[in-house]
């Protein structure tokens, strides 16, 4: 059985894929041969049938390809057992589309990193193992973490960064700089700096307008960095938030409000697209842009269907509001 996979260059999911297909095929019989075929171009990926990366062929077929889905050099999500998105199919997925008996002991696990915009099964149910999109990026050390919670909690009480004399303090604690703890926060993609060193965003903060305003209960109002992002604060903040923004290709105006993992919204068909781009890069500039609202699946759809370039899928508010739940809600616990 020759098993082909697509994918564009340096795609941070081929690794994923290639342990479970070994997981998938262990202890069968089934003789499997691996290549891969690098892709950059819009072109080559219509030619070969990669609709985003990475993709499988099974002897010449994609099995996991879904209706409507067009040729894309970005990145590729799959729908998770259970419920929500990965990097890869399932093992369970795979054990199907290689005609294998379903695996009668054992779980699924998946393990190292995966997309910024991808999660991976883990322990305990899918959706709670959702934090794992944005699970590497986390401060290194004591006055990383310190520094961090100062920024998270100016923005939520006071609706920006704090002043440099506060991080001067904080940093000075452990005996090391503002300058210095804000550039490796920057480096490990905890937050964005500005051309002159500034603050420019804290997941999940923008000290930018964006489409996503967040009224925080009791707090103040900040703009989120993405859909997820907006939802995942009041886990973050054990607060009540209530979001405005819009379908991101109507403009219609949507309204959300959560509770904890609690959600509702105005349309109540709102739906959340999480997709991104193929590329190397912070989170801000691969796939902030493309987790966005949307008044209901058919509009989410045709927006993908418009911009076949960015790979993703459409999730419902509830998945969507436990995905940001999972990223953002241990934030200020660590």
């Amino acid at each position: 059985m020759k098993l082909e996979i697509l994918q564009v260059p340096d795609c941070p999911n081929v690794a994923l894929l290639e342990r479970r297909i070994a997981e998938s095929v262990a202890g069968s019989e089934v003789d499997v041969t691996i290549v891969h075929r690098v892709l950059d171009g819009q072109a080559e990926a219509a030619e070969a049938g990669m609709t985003g990366s990475p993709t499988l062929l099974v002897d010449g077929t994609d099995p996991f390809v879904e209706p409507g889905s067009a040729p894309s050099v970005s990145c590729r999500l799959y729908r998770a057992d259970g419920g929500g998105i990965d990097g890869a199919p399932s093992v369970a997925a795979l054990r199907a589309a290689l005609h294998l008996a379903p695996a009668t002991i054992g779980a699924e696990v998946s393990a190292g990193p995966v997309d910024c915009c991808a999660t991976a099964a883990g322990e305990g149910s899918p959706i709670e193992a959702l934090g794992a999109w944005r699970g590497a990026a986390q401060p290194d050390g004591p006055a990383g973490r310190a520094v961090h919670h100062t920024i998270l909690r100016a923005f939520a009480t006071r609706g920006g960064p704090p002043p440099r004399t506060e991080l001067d303090a904080v940093a000075a604690e452990f005996g090391t700089s503002r300058q210095q703890i804000l550039a490796q926060l920057h480096d490990s993609d905890v937050i964005r700096l500005d051309p002159s060193g500034e603050i420019d965003s804290v997941y999940p903060f923008s000290a930018t307008p964006t489409p996503h305003s967040v009224q925080i209960a009791d707090g103040a109002r900040v703009y989120a960095m993405c859909a997820i992002d907006a939802l995942g604060m009041s886990a973050m903040l054990s607060a009540e938030v209530v979001i405005t923004s819009a379908d991101a290709s109507t403009g219609e105006p949507i309204c959300v409000t959560v509770r904890g993992e609690e959600v509702t919204a105005e349309p109540a068909t709102t739906v959340v697209f999480v997709g991104a781009r193929s590329a190397q890069g912070p989170s801000a500039e691969t796939c902030c842009n493309y987790l966005n609202f949307f008044t209901d699946r058919p509009s989410a759809d045709a927006w993908a269907t418009a911009n076949p370039d960015v790979g993703g899928v459409v999730v419902g508010l509830a998945d969507a509001t436990r995905c940001g739940a999972a990223i953002f809600g241990p934030l200020l616990d660590t």
